[in-house]
């Protein structure tokens, strides 16, 4: 590949960043947590960069898509410097608004840049020699649980390997704390459990090559059928994501299996809960199956609106492309790190007093290595409202199983994009 670099992005590459570089202002949209832990990095941007203004606007998360949409398709209109965009939706932009961000690469973003993140991080932000976007959190999936609950009922969680272990495991923690739940579901308005146990059997909606529809391979129908297996046996509840919050500080669920990034949304939003919670390793399908996936994660774009684009890509390079950036965001506000050499931070490797004394991070983001690439694609967000129609239709019995089910599924997505059904 090419890499054309200009003088003022050589400089930047070698780490003296250019004049243009070093003063102005530049706004990002991002929305919540991950607004905030943006916010948090600014003061060790401003060591190196004291002239550069930042400015974190804090949308949220649906604002954010439909503003930063919207503006590509007005030609750049109204757009920030900076945009944050979820993974599972970037390649909704690179589609349709090809030319609305910068190609990192011609700011000099190197092959060597590319290669400190891990692969499945980088797979829907790269279209050929172009690169969208740079790698920012990820979510390594992980089993926050209430160590009193588990406790109480004699449950080892070294013990749960597989999926069957959680659900036998969940019985006897709610016949040992009356009134809690094993854990919640949104089960009408996300797929979660869905995608993370097909993530970690490898499988996926699409093709990791984005021209075929695979929502209905063996895998996949695997761990539907292991969806409703855990619905049926009664140790799931439907939440919405501000109902688990809730339940978490209630005290009325034992568990909650979610990306890592989870472990800020715990910490920050049950503060009292202190001492109360850990982690563990998900389970998997079998025994000795894979016990690692992703749900979540973002990254961060440079528009082709952007009058101060150097500025911007010097704020990426620090907040993103550093321990000290990435550290931070792990710190305040529980944002896993994509770039691999933070796995060695010190912090990482440290006891955390809100999680009992357990290094939660170096478990967690031990698992990052071994996380499948899942490809979303431009049909990411019309394949996921045909899964969850077809997901509460099954789990409510209106198919036979699992199979005919997301049979249904990959029939609706084909019909809805065009592609074939692998």
């Amino acid at each position: 590949m090419r890499t054309t670099l200009t003088c003022a992005a050589l400089a930047l590459a070698l780490g003296s960043g250019p004049a243009m570089a070093q003063s102005g202002e530049i706004t990002i949209w991002s929305w919540n947590i991950a607004a905030s832990s943006l916010k948090a990095t600014v003061e060790g941007f401003n060591k190196k960069y004291p002239d550069i203004k930042v400015t974190v606007q804090d949308l949220g998360n649906q604002p954010t898509y439909d503003k930063s949409i919207a503006g590509c398709a007005a030609g750049g209109v109204g757009l920030p410097d900076i945009v944050s965009i979820e993974n599972g939706e970037a390649e909704n932009y690179w589609s349709q608004f090809p030319d609305c961000f910068v190609d990192l690469h011609t700011l000099g973003y190197t092959a060597e840049d590319q290669k400190k993140f891990p692969d499945f991080k980088r797979t829907e932000l790269e279209v050929g020699d172009k690169a969208y976007a740079m790698p920012w959190d990820s979510g390594p999936v992980a089993v926050f649980y209430r160590r009193d609950f588990y406790e109480k009922a004699g449950v080892d969680p070294a013990s749960i390997k597989t999926w069957d272990d959680f659900i036998a495991a969940g019985k006897k923690i709610q016949a040992a704390n009356p009134g809690v739940t094993m854990t919640n579901a949104d089960f009408n308005g996300d797929t979660e459990f869905f995608r993370m146990i097909s993530n970690e059997q490898g499988c996926a909606y699409f093709a990791e090559d984005g021209q075929s529809i695979t929502v209905n391979q063996p895998k996949c129908v695997d761990a539907m059928t292991k969806v409703k297996e855990m619905k049926d046996a009664g140790i799931v509840s439907s939440a919405d994501w501000g109902t688990k919050i809730t339940n978490n500080t209630a005290g009325t669920v034992a568990t909650q299996v979610y990306g890592g990034w989870y472990e800020g949304t715990v910490r920050t939003e049950s503060p009292k809960e202190s001492g109360k919670w850990g982690v563990y390793l998900m389970p998997s399908l079998t025994a000795d199956g894979p016990r690692a996936a992703n749900l979540g994660g973002s990254s961060l774009a440079i528009t082709s609106a952007s009058k101060n684009k150097e500025a911007a890509y010097a704020y990426l390079k620090y907040t993103l492309e550093t321990n000290e950036g990435q550290i931070t965001m792990l710190k305040d506000f529980g944002l896993v790190p994509s770039l691999v050499s933070a796995l060695d931070d010190p912090y990482v490797a440290k006891g955390l007093d809100y999680w009992g004394g357990q290094a939660v991070w170096k478990d967690i983001l031990a698992t990052l290595p071994k996380v499948v690439p899942s490809r979303g694609t431009q049909f990411q967000s019309d394949a996921e409202i045909i899964v969850r129609a077809v997901q509460t239709k099954y789990l409510g019995g209106g198919y036979a199983d699992a199979k005919a089910a997301l049979d249904d599924a990959a029939s609706q997505i084909a019909s809805a994009t065009g592609l074939p059904v692998k």
